[in-house]
């Protein structure tokens, strides 16, 4: 069984996402989704989710392409990779957070995970900040 993990906030989810969750899937054979964890995601976007990470994994849970939804470590973004090992990395097109160390920490726990970069599906219309933007104005 091939094993492929991808990662995010998934604080609104939308076609972008669903797109992204096909598009990894075509990877491999058990699609895991990391869900950031609230502090986290306050801290890289500056800004709080709209739904808690548990809202954010409940939801995540009924999207049957996806095999396993978990959330991601508080301290250390890469120790969920230890623990599932997967055969491929699957990053969003627009994904920069902890991407630039990923390599190194695959070769110091002896992992040989692919890492590909999924492509956008619509961004200018399908993308969690914009729609968030236009929630907050018509609220």
């Amino acid at each position: 069984m091939k094993k492929v993990m991808v990662f995010g906030t998934f604080d609104i989810v939308h076609m972008g996402h669903i797109h992204m969750f096909k598009q990894a899937r075509e990877y491999g054979d058990h699609l895991i989704v990391v869900v950031g964890r609230d502090c986290n995601v306050e801290r890289i976007k500056g800004i709080g989710s709209l739904h808690s990470e548990e809202e954010r994994l409940k939801f995540l849970k009924h999207i049957d392409v996806i095999d396993l939804v978990c959330l991601g470590d508080k301290e250390n973004p890469y120790k969920i990779i230890e623990k599932h090992r997967p055969d491929i990395i699957a990053l969003g097109y627009d994904q920069k957070e902890y991407v630039d160390k990923l390599s190194d920490f695959l070769t110091q726990v002896n992992l040989e995970s692919e890492i590909v970069r999924l492509t956008p599906y619509q961004e200018h219309k399908f993308k969690s900040g914009k729609i968030r933007k236009y929630i907050e104005r018509i609220v």
